[in-house]
């Protein structure tokens, strides 16, 4: 199961002044265990306690790539093509959490950069990862279209119920599923998405 999805922007790629990531979108799905009593209000703050330092995470882990790579680090948005992006080769990966970082128990991380822009699943360290890698790469492009992520007037912050639609239709309550063709061609007519192919 997909304990959390979590949309960031990444931090500046100054490494003398580094600046913060800064989480656009996050979502749980499940019931967390209750191992911390305490009331709703102090449960609400652990749970985004812990999707920022997921996020901090993927920061790191999509600075680390870049820099092992050899790419000159540039967060400027590129000039979007009229064409939906082909995200095929977008730079991704996983790690895993150890229990009580920031979880109680154990989870693995499945991440996908876009350019100043990272999407994470936080899933269970049972889960298909490589189901969740196909998942993050579907549902990547069809949020960049919808919520014109890379282009000017970005609408993450004004339409997260843009994003909620997208996420019960291919992450249902959590749940990853084998997306066929069809099935996402009808989300995108739904969704007025011209997603890529």
């Amino acid at each position: 199961m997909v304990r959390a999805f979590v949309l960031l922007a990444l931090g500046g790629p100054d490494p003398a002044r580094p600046a913060p990531c800064r989480v656009l979108y996050a979502r749980a799905f499940g019931t967390p265990p209750e191992t911390s009593p305490g009331d709703p209000p102090r449960r609400r703050l652990r749970r985004k306690e812990q999707l920022l330092a997921v996020a901090r995470q993927v920061a790191s882990q999509c600075q680390l790539l870049q820099s092992s790579s050899g790419r000159p680090s540039s967060l400027q948005l590129p000039q979007l093509p009229d064409e939906p992006m082909s995200l095929q080769d977008a730079p991704g990966g996983l790690f895993q959490l150890p229990p009580g970082d920031p979880f109680p128990e154990r989870v693995t991380v499945a991440w996908l950069s876009v350019v100043a822009l990272a999407f994470a699943l936080v899933c269970d360290p049972q889960e298909n990862l490589s189901l969740a890698e196909i998942t993050l790469r579907r549902l990547a492009p069809r949020l960049l279209a919808s919520l014109r992520l890379l282009g000017p007037g970005a609408d993450v912050l004004l339409r997260p119920e843009t994003t909620d639609i997208l996420l019960d239709r291919l992450l249902p309550h959590g749940q990853m599923l084998f997306l066929n063709e069809h099935f996402l061609q009808a989300v995108d007519r739904e969704m007025g998405i011209k997603a890529s192919r």
